[in-house]
């Protein structure tokens, strides 16, 4: 987080920022964005949703414009590492990162065109735009110290909430209640333990369990690949709507449009297998 955030801020400060909006403006004026954000995806794709968190809060965005952005690294984050998860428990690492690059930008078109004005400021820690270079430095280094705290915070309050979940073995006992919604969802109702890691844990934090129940074969492969495809529009729930809550997003369009096109991605895919069978 704290290099990429320095990295931000320094981009900002030599007008680089600018320079690359510029160039990327006219793609993403279509998903209601500055091409500056282009650099918080990036961020966020690459290391992970709280380096993207963090340099959201070193660009000036309107909330709408972060309620979007954000989204996109809620569907988007971490790429290499939780594709590699999802490679384990029987789907492809390449095609779960490119669905959930186009399904990203998707979804950005979507809350574009059905997310009312918020024209208020979303949080914003980095220095003013005619600061000096002394002053960029001592503002990046100030909000970073607020910044660690509260992430800090966040991740041992959700780690003590998952330390209790996996001490009370609360996890299986909820999920023999969820095979009717596995059925909505149009998954396999034994995926109901894995779908619920995914959301509760996430697939970074409930890696282990996951691939623990593919290599048991307590769920095949297949069913793991169904899973999958669910669970890359719409995994960590619990600790992704929270850190966005407490950032100032809506957790009603953070949770809303996930569970959307998690259906839509996951029942398109079994109507194009019928269609095709």
């Amino acid at each position: 987080m704290i290099p990429i955030s320095l990295a931000v801020a320094l981009l900002q400060h030599f007008g680089i920022l600018a320079w690359i909006a510029g160039y990327l403006n006219p793609v993403f004026q279509y998903l209601g964005l500055p091409g500056s954000s282009a650099v918080i995806f990036i961020s966020g794709a690459a290391a992970g949703t709280y380096a993207g968190i963090t340099a959201m809060m070193s660009i000036q965005l309107t909330l709408r414009q972060a309620t979007i952005v954000g989204i996109m690294i809620a569907i988007c984050h971490a790429l290499p590492m939780e594709c590699a998860v999802n490679k384990k428990t029987g789907s492809s690492f390449w095609l779960m990162a490119v669905i959930r690059l186009v399904m990203a930008f998707v979804c950005a078109i979507y809350l574009n065109l059905v997310l009312p004005e918020m024209n208020s400021n979303y949080l914003y820690v980095g220095a003013a735009p005619d600061s000096s270079f002394a002053q960029v430095l001592t503002t990046w280094a100030q909000s970073q110290v607020k910044m660690v705290v509260m992430v800090f915070i966040i991740i041992y309050v959700l780690m003590v909430i998952q330390r209790l979940i996996e001490v009370y073995k609360l996890l299986p006992l909820l999920s023999r209640f969820l095979s009717p919604l596995m059925r909505f969802f149009g998954l396999p109702d034994q995926a109901a333990y894995m779908w619920l890691v995914g959301n509760v844990l996430g697939i970074s934090y409930g890696s282990a369990v996951m691939m623990d129940l593919a290599e048991k074969g307590l769920i095949t492969k297949e069913e793991g690949n169904d899973v999958n495809y669910h669970l890359i529009m719409n995994h960590s729930l619990l600790e992704d709507t929270i850190v966005f809550a407490l950032t100032g997003i809506s957790a009603f369009w953070v949770v809303s449009t996930r569970m959307l096109f998690a259906f839509v991605l996951v029942w398109g895919r079994k109507g194009i297998q019928k269609l095709t069978t």
